[in-house]
């Protein structure tokens, strides 16, 4: 029991001391963008890929098919099988290659910010189209990082705006004209009653 809690008063020494912060700080970017990072990013991308790609082509085949409700329910229901896996297949390959960039941008500049994802979603995106060419992969950078630019963009704005709803509020300031006099009330007494 007792070097349990000789290993607390270590871990808030060693957390306390502003130079170990530093290389605490470094340690967190480059534990942050693991392997795993990358492997969760991936799958994220595509479970959303696959649940939007489910919902526009169940949507969409519903529509397609021939009349008669049956016929439009295993139309939909055909659309969503053949087509929301490549959907998530492809937000999956997205994910990972931008996560890929991304962490390789924090691991060679040191440090986290909305550079490395907007500069990671322009390369994503010339990488995706580079079979098309040069000029596609100009136009699809651009894009990749407009997009991720606007995105970082409105993410500062709306930790700025909850911020301030949390801000501490100004003290009440009393109003002069409410307070006792300062003598202690003998000024009433000698006038009788207040003007």
């Amino acid at each position: 029991m007792h070097g349990n809690t000789n290993n607390k008063v270590f871990i808030i020494e060693t957390l306390s001391d502003p130079a170990c912060l530093s290389c605490i700080s470094s340690l967190f970017f480059i534990l942050s963008c693991s392997p795993w990072r990358i492997v969760d990013d991936c799958g994220g991308a595509f479970t959303m890929g696959a649940i939007g790609g489910g919902v526009f082509q169940s949507i969409k085949g519903f529509r397609n098919a021939p009349a008669g409700v049956g016929h439009r329910l295993r139309g939909s229901a055909n659309a969503v099988r053949v087509r929301a896996p490549q959907i998530g297949g492809s937000f999956a390959v997205w994910g990972g290659l931008f996560s890929t960039i991304d962490c390789g941008l924090v691991r060679i500049r040191g440090k986290e910010d909305p550079w490395n994802s907007i500069t990671s979603g322009a390369l994503t995106g010339a990488i995706l189209a580079a079979r098309s060419g040069p000029l596609t992969m100009m136009g699809s950078a651009m894009m990749g990082g407009i997009l991720l630019a606007l995105i970082e963009g409105f993410g500062i704005l709306l930790t700025r705006y909850t911020a301030q709803q949390f801000q501490n509020p100004l003290p009440f300031v009393d109003d002069p004209s409410q307070l006792p006099p300062k003598d202690g009330g003998q000024q009433q007494g000698a006038k009788g009653q207040f003007q």
